[in-house]
């Protein structure tokens, strides 16, 4: 039987392409690769709202890539009912190994259900993406829980990996050594981005201008006034990913409603050319909180890849880039208003555009799987056909 890698996700296969999706999309270039999905509470129905399929279903992704998307009891996530969530979707993954015909050789465990025992003898990783008890209230869960969760599984696992330099002191406080592992971004899928379609919700006459430009979710995590400053001056805004219901529900529509600010919503990851070729400099506006300390966004080296301009908010993951003038740094929202402005009144010539391309490139994704695949003892050999 073939080698199974068992890939828990924080996040849905099919959700927002994060550090989870990147991850086990390049793993499957060595491994077949399990992509679990966080188990669905039955309330929502026994039936995938999306696909209307029931039960807990599975799916071949492509070759060497499968997906399982199991379901939970009510209140899955409460104290109590969780554990019993996690025994379910161990159950689950067991069964979708003996029908994919594999052998569980490892588990990476980057979401919040524990998955280390599916297998007994397998090698175990509990992968850190987040400060997840910092951000309890993003995810509806309690903190206590969390960080109970989260001490448990960072214990047991064979070992521990993690994005960020603040991760690797939080690990440490629970008496473990974590590997860093950060965010990556693709090079490649920006080779053509000057050759990318143009939008067809956006004004066409912004090919024409300079354009900031933000990419990703619209929660919590997000500093509006940093976004606010920026539509003050004038200067065309392009704001491209989901929002939040809850976020900022009277100066949301507000800065959405001025003339210069365009929100086109979530778009899937293969149409992020499309948008960042409109975009000359890219926004990283992360508000001072104990979670985005925590975090690495992945917004700030994908503009970099596309050889666009960045301004970010001082974060300790853009302090260990160590980039220089690449990423101007802002502190306050008139610091940021101007650093955007300074970075639209810069010319993107063709050898600005290349080194920034070049300094992505030492952060490209192929380079950062390889690091998790050695801790799980996965060969880096690709396999012919994938």
């Amino acid at each position: 039987m073939k080698d199974l890698l068992v890939y828990g996700g924080g996040t849905r296969y099919d959700g927002v392409s994060g550090t989870d999706r990147h991850m086990a999309d390049r793993l499957s270039a060595f491994v077949d690769v399990l992509y679990v999905d966080p188990p669905r509470p039955i309330r929502s129905g026994w039936r995938d709202p999306r696909t209307g399929e029931a039960g807990h279903l599975l799916r071949r992704v492509r070759p060497g890539l499968w997906r399982l998307s199991p379901v939970a009891p009510p209140a899955a996530y409460r104290p109590g009912v969780d554990r019993v969530t996690a025994v379910l979707a161990r159950q689950a993954v067991r069964a979708a190994a003996r029908k994919a015909g594999a052998t569980i050789a490892a588990v990476v465990v980057a979401g919040t259900t524990d998955l280390l025992e599916v297998a007994r003898g397998a090698r175990t990783l509990r992968y850190v993406t987040d400060d997840l008890v910092a951000g309890a209230s993003l995810i509806r869960m309690s903190p206590s829980r969390l960080a109970k969760a989260e001490a448990r599984m960072t214990a047991r696992a064979g070992a521990v990996a993690v994005v960020s330099p603040d991760l690797v002191e939080r690990v440490a406080r629970l008496g473990r050594t974590a590997t860093l592992v950060p965010n990556g971004c693709d090079v490649s899928t920006y080779d053509a981005i000057d050759d990318a379609p143009l939008p067809a919700d956006l004004p066409p006459e912004l090919a024409r201008t300079p354009v900031a430009g933000f990419v990703g979710h619209v929660n919590a995590r997000i500093d509006i006034a940093l976004l606010e400053a920026v539509a003050a001056t004038g200067a065309p805004l392009v704001l491209v990913g989901p929002r939040s219901g809850d976020y900022e529900p009277e100066r949301w529509p507000r800065l959405v409603g001025r003339p210069n600010v365009h929100w086109v919503g979530p778009k899937p990851y293969e149409e992020l050319p499309s948008y960042l070729r409109l975009m000359d400099v890219g926004l990283t506006p992360y508000a001072d909180s104990a979670f985005n300390r925590a975090s690495f966004p992945l917004k700030t080296l994908e503009y970099l890849a596309a050889g666009r301009g960045v301004v970010s908010t001082d974060l300790p993951a853009t302090a260990w880039l160590d980039a220089g003038s690449l990423i101007p740094v802002a502190r306050t929202p008139a610091e940021f208003a101007t650093a955007v402005t300074e970075e639209l009144r810069t010319t993107r010539t063709d050898a600005l555009a290349g080194r920034r391309r070049a300094f992505a490139a030492g952060h490209d994704w192929n380079q950062r799987v390889r690091r998790l695949a050695d801790l799980l003892d996965v060969d880096t050999k690709e396999v012919a056909g994938r």
